[in-house]
């Protein structure tokens, strides 16, 4: 159930420590927000001089108060800080509000004190929020405890930015939606980023929960609390573009990136991931009437061919589809609309808005009803008929009352359907277009806006889900070739026959242990084929000698594996890696690969481990997932095969946190199976 924040947003009491009458303090405005709501619950200021604050008496310190404090607002200098938890605690304070800054974000002896502090708390049986935060609300219960207010709502907000409410409370306003909550994360000392996703999962006040999170610390509990959540939980982070700061030194972490690992993560885990504040208000704004599309196939209407086709664009590039109408749609639209509309999707009703708006409400309903149609975006002119500025109506003419009736048949249309619609307005602030937003229908001003919001009603890919962690196997000590390729064997992963050698003696007597044709590998190498270390296609002993004295003379490495050539006839070289990332743990890749693996970039990534059915589809989503399935002429390889070897290599790694990077390629894939032809890892 996780940790009970119930003295954190419904306390008992509350009382502002630092609460102060100078405007340039954080502590007046936090007190003044936190009197707002002196009906609910006792709230008390607390000033070392005591005297008044806001007009009303304010204690010199909280043992000054006379009886038990429920939550605790602290706006004090640093120094005096732990001072403050201290006697919080003593006068048995069960949550704290640390806006406070200068410990962890300062350096190394502002994260002992902090850790200190965080300690005491805990072994109160209290909770934290914070330090270096601004301070939670919580409109459900009128607890007001941040500088600004926050119209009520469904959304709960958890934020490592101040200012992203403040957007996103403007943004929010033309789609009718608010707040139960918000969250500024702080430091995250105590109460984390997951404690507090998993009290709004349980919430009743709250129906979706944003976040925008900088530093997920441990990633990996955060996508399980979201996968857990049974509410949407939609992410805005920042830092994405990275590439992951650390030296890779394999074709796996040289290929993962940041990027990668959140979206892999998200998607896993069912979050719906955006790039910035407008986003995230877009997919809130569409996801407010919790209408799910049942396809992706959207109609477009327009009154003005540009419209439409820039809109036609937008929906797929959104991922969404726009087909044709079926005929009996067709028919239908042209009953209702002159000849020169177009009836085949888009729609478009070329000028007749403008003689008849109620023609986009047929429309509407037509196209709503119109069993090839999951999904209707309107977009363009309708709005500007009740337009105060710019549009040609905005008054009583017969066309704004028309529209305006349009908007009210479209409203009544939708309350009666369970597909989406949304609406690209060039006037979204039009009274027709608040009588449309009013009924839930969502309205923007950019094109790009409503198609993101479609997008995000449409049907997702199954999503895995989070796989546990296995537990740690015996660690590791060495990870050369030959110990790693042993420690995967050792788990069911097939390799060919092979055999170490140092010498000459020893490369003929391995020679006769299984026939040709032969690979011999210089070991010791991190990438063999780049350096000039790998000789394929040996023929027999002889060919095998005059490979090693060449290498051996040009490389001298201390070892060499004689290995026997697997037949690549109808195989297709696959590469499966696993990099450990610092917030995420274990993240797999799995790809097309072989020496052009980075060239190519055709790989996906997911949490480790990685279950079969998972991984099937991984391979499934490739863009040469056609090759899996013989071109050409060529067999078919056993896909099932390679998705076991996917299931294998990943939990090995999951198993052994000391290994950063693990990677098995090629591994090679025939219609008969799967053989690892090379393997390498790296300690951590």
């Amino acid at each position: 159930m996780g940790r009970d924040l119930s003295a954190l947003f419904d306390p008992v009491s509350v009382a502002v420590v630092g609460a102060s009458d100078d405007p340039a303090k954080y502590g007046h405005a936090i007190a003044a927000q936190a009197v707002r709501a002196d009906g609910r619950r006792p709230v008390h200021l607390v000033n070392r001089r005591g005297g008044t604050v806001l007009g009303r008496t304010a204690a010199p310190s909280l043992s000054a108060i006379g009886e038990p404090v429920g939550l605790a607002v602290i706006s004090v200098p640093a120094h005096g800080f732990e001072d403050a938890v201290d006697e919080a605690l003593h006068c048995g304070a069960r949550a704290i509000v640390a806006i406070t800054a200068g410990f962890a974000e300062t350096g190394e002896a502002g994260r002992t004190r902090q850790a200190a502090v965080a300690e005491r708390v805990r072994a109160a049986g209290a909770v934290m929020v914070g330090p270096n935060c601004l301070g939670l609300a919580d409109n459900t219960t009128d607890l007001f405890l941040a500088s600004g207010t926050f119209t009520p709502g469904a959304v709960a907000l958890l934020s490592q930015s101040g200012n992203l409410a403040l957007e996103l409370q403007l943004r929010f306003a033309p789609h009718g939606l608010g707040f139960s909550r918000f969250v500024s994360l702080g430091n995250q000392a105590d109460v984390t980023l997951v404690d507090l996703l998993a009290d709004c999962a349980r919430h009743e006040g709250t129906r979706v929960i944003a976040v925008y999170a900088e530093d997920f610390a441990d990633g990996r509990a955060f996508v399980e609390a979201a996968a857990a959540a049974g509410k949407p939980v939609v992410l805005l982070t920042a830092g994405r573009g990275d590439a992951s700061a650390r030296s890779a030194m394999s074709h796996t972490g040289a290929l993962t990136t940041s990027a990668d690992v959140v979206t892999a993560a998200c998607r896993d885990a069912g979050v719906e991931l955006v790039a910035t504040p407008r986003e995230l208000a877009v997919v809130l704004a569409a996801s407010n009437g919790a209408r799910h599309a049942p396809g992706r196939r959207v109609a477009v209407l327009t009154d003005g061919g540009g419209h439409g086709a820039i809109a036609a664009d937008a929906v797929e590039t959104a991922g969404l589809t726009v087909p044709e109408l079926h005929e009996p749609t067709r028919r239908q639209l042209r009953v209702a609309l002159w000849e020169q509309s177009a009836v085949a999707n888009p729609v478009d009703l070329a000028g007749m808005g403008e003689q008849d708006p109620g023609s986009y409400a047929q429309t509407v309903d037509s196209l709503l009803a119109a069993e090839e149609v999951d999904a209707v975006l309107m977009t363009g002119y309708f709005g500007g008929y009740t337009a105060t500025e710019g549009g040609l109506g905005g008054g009583g003419t017969p066309l704004a009352e028309g529209e305006q009736q349009a908007a009210r048949l479209i409203a009544a249309r939708y309350r009666a359907t369970a597909k989406p619609l949304v609406v690209q307005s060039m006037y979204p602030e039009s009274p027709s277009c608040r009588t449309l937003a009013a009924a839930g229908i969502p309205v923007f001003g950019a094109t790009e806006d409503a198609a993101r919001a479609l997008a995000s009603t449409a049907p997702r890919a199954p999503r895995p889900g989070i796989t546990p962690l296995p537990p740690a196997a015996v660690p590791l000590r060495e990870v050369g070739y030959l110990e790693t390729r042993s420690a995967l064997e050792a788990v069911g992963l097939a390799f060919p026959a092979a055999r170490e050698v140092h010498d000459e003696t020893e490369l003929l007597a391995a020679a006769e242990e299984f026939t040709g044709p032969y690979v011999l590998k210089a070991l010791h190498l991190l990438h063999k084929s780049d350096a000039g270390g790998v000789a394929l296609g040996l023929a027999g002993p002889g060919e095998l000698l005059a490979a090693f004295r060449e290498m051996h003379a040009r490389l001298g490495a201390p070892a060499y594996s004689v290995e026997a050539m697997a037949d690549l006839t109808d195989g297709i070289e696959l590469i499966v890696g696993v990099n450990r990332d610092p917030r995420f743990g274990p993240v797999a890749m799995v790809g097309l690969g072989g020496v052009l693996a980075e060239a190519l970039h055709d790989v996906a990534f997911t949490l480790a481990p990685v279950p079969a059915a998972h991984g099937r589809r991984l391979l499934r989503g490739l863009r040469t997932a056609a090759l899996l399935d013989g071109v050409r002429g060529r067999l078919p390889v056993d896909v099932a095969a390679a998705a076991a070897a996917v299931e294998t290599i990943t939990a090995f790694a999951a198993a052994h946190p000391e290994i950063a990077e693990l990677e098995v390629n090629p591994l090679l894939v025939r219609p008969d199976g799967v053989l690892a032809l090379d393997s390498r890892a790296v300690l951590a």
